[in-house]
């Protein structure tokens, strides 16, 4: 096992339509894709088509939504640590001008205690802030063990404050920010004062501000695509956190600058593509990103 993702699993069905109905109305969409969703879930998903070899514990109901996942995993090789829940989690988003509105169906009322897994072979673990109780467990032992610790910081969790103290990689967002009433600057010392030794945080179109050590807060562009290139940026934060996990995994000894640049390459791929699977990258497609589209300035 490379790689350990820990979150919610969900269902994700992505459509294109100009506007939601309601009432009695009825709407036809121009295009759809379903997939696996959840942020864990998709960073494991996307560092398997880049190469990796992640196994993921995540939320699998006995129905068939479930089948459904356990297919999809099964066909990228991943190995499903499940936890089981009643229902299967399910996502409707609706992409449109760079944005999306996401309805969500959530189970996570799990019936079983996490599953006890040996990390022996363990180099890095990814977390959501999902599964609390799995996501400390993990983080403490793998920290004391030497490998790698990631978080996914999209939202202020329960267990947040706690779970940072075990964090070697904390990626968060503009929401994660916003939720702490904290500017970028601040939310990176906030970081720092958690003892993160790896900090940032992702803007979406505005780029990532981050850290490495004692270094400065750095500026990482975004890239400059087209408008009119843009499909779909669900997914693609998640495919930045799997891509830099998959990054970090095949050269740990380079700096974070080069983990950053490879994962910007795989998010600007992704936004180009309508649902979580056909965003996935692969290390070609990567490259072809980063050769197309110049940095935004910063």
């Amino acid at each position: 096992m490379q790689a350990l993702f820990i979150g919610q699993a969900y269902i994700d069905v992505t459509f294109l339509a100009d506007c939601l109905p309601t009432g009695d109305e009825k709407a036809i969409a121009r295009d759809y894709a379903v997939s696996f969703g959840g942020n864990a879930v998709t960073a494991a998903f996307c560092c398997a088509k880049l190469g990796g070899k992640p196994e993921l514990m995540c939320s699998v109901a006995d129905d068939w939504l479930g089948r459904m996942f356990r297919d999809m995993a099964m066909q990228y090789g991943i190995t499903v640590h499940s936890r089981k829940v009643k229902e299967s989690s399910l996502s409707f988003i609706m992409p449109k001008g760079g944005k999306r509105a996401i309805v969500r169906c959530r189970d996570d009322e799990y019936l079983h205690p996490f599953p006890p897994l040996t990390i022996t072979d363990l180099r890095a673990l990814h977390l959501d802030g999902h599964m609390p109780d799995a996501a400390l467990h993990y983080a403490k032992a793998c920290r004391e063990a030497g490998k790698l610790t990631s978080l996914d910081g999209g939202a202020v969790r329960s267990n947040t404050d706690e779970l940072l103290e075990f964090i070697d990689a904390a990626v968060v967002s503009e929401r994660f920010c916003q939720q702490l009433g904290k500017s970028t600057g601040e939310t990176l010392n906030y970081l720092r004062s958690k003892g993160c030794p790896i900090g940032a945080v992702t803007l979406g179109e505005h780029g990532t501000v981050w850290y490495e050590g004692d270094g400065p807060d750095t500026i990482l562009p975004a890239l400059d695509v087209p408008v009119g290139k843009v499909i779909d940026s669900n997914g693609a934060g998640d495919i930045f956190h799997g891509a830099y996990i998959t990054s970090y995994l095949r050269n740990p000894e380079a700096g974070w600058s080069d983990h950053f640049r490879f994962a910007r390459g795989a998010s600007t791929h992704s936004i180009q593509h309508l649902g979580n699977e056909a965003s996935l990258p692969t290390a070609d497609d990567i490259q072809r990103a980063i050769s197309e589209f110049p940095e935004k300035a910063a």
